[in-house]
């Protein structure tokens, strides 16, 4: 602006040329003092994003770095504070009528060893479109180096239950593919082996639940059966 002032003060340039470069260095000052005033108003905001978690717990990932652009829709970080947590379960829609409160569920390893038992205390009404399942959730009470926030476990959730025999597997002979024990029994020759069908059920560990076929007070014999046949006396060891 001076060196425009200095050239039509000399009859150099036009007065027009002059009064654009007055209002160039107004415009500048204005966007200048705009500048300021931003500043100090950003200035004072940042006086209010010092972050307070709600509870305590532990700082998990930090994804943004210093010197990131951020929003208040950027995730800076996340607190988990893991005192109580809850298990997932979603639950097949072809059994959502089966589904009660207390419903009891065990939590296990992927061998199928149990860690924690629990029940359930939540039903959702809605079926989830991507599983086509009912979602239901058990809490979790076990020591916190067992689970973690969003980990995958196993769920087993116990229907129903009754009381049955158990024989070790090694107890089952099969004939024909039909499962045999061989119990205890009392004749005119003495103590003596008999053969006997059953109904097997599920393996639980190393032995069978037994359906059907035996019935409380008889004795199963579990060791030698590979001797054994129908009739074939024996002696009872302690």
């Amino acid at each position: 602006m001076e060196r425009q002032r200095g050239l039509y003060q000399g009859g150099v340039t036009s007065k027009q040329n002059y009064d654009y470069a007055v209002q160039a260095l107004d415009n500048s000052k204005a966007d200048w003092e705009s500048a300021k005033s931003a500043r100090v108003t950003q200035e004072r905001q940042l006086a209010y994003y010092n972050l307070t978690a709600p509870f305590g717990g532990i700082v998990g990932d930090i994804p943004v770095h210093v010197g990131d652009y951020v929003s208040p829709q950027t995730l800076l970080t996340t607190v988990d504070e893991n005192a109580e947590l809850e298990a997932y379960i979603y639950i097949p829609t072809e059994r959502a009528s089966e589904i009660r409160m207390g419903l009891p569920v065990q939590i296990v390893t992927s061998a199928g060893e149990l860690i924690e038992k629990s029940k359930v205390d939540f039903i959702s009404q809605q079926v989830d479109n991507a599983l086509q399942g009912v979602l239901v959730k058990a809490p979790i009470h076990a020591p916190l180096d067992r689970f973690r926030n969003a980990q995958l476990v196993k769920a087993r959730v116990v229907w129903s239950t009754a009381p049955a025999p158990t024989v070790p597997v090694l107890a089952i002979t099969r004939i024909g593919g039909q499962p045999f024990v061989y119990v205890v029994a009392s004749s005119e020759k003495g103590t003596v082996a008999r053969q006997r069908a059953v109904v097997l059920g599920d393996t639980l560990g190393n032995d069978y639940a037994v359906s059907d076929g035996l019935k409380p007070g008889d004795k199963v014999i579990v060791s030698g059966t590979q001797f054994l046949i129908d009739g074939a006396p024996i002696q009872p060891t302690s």
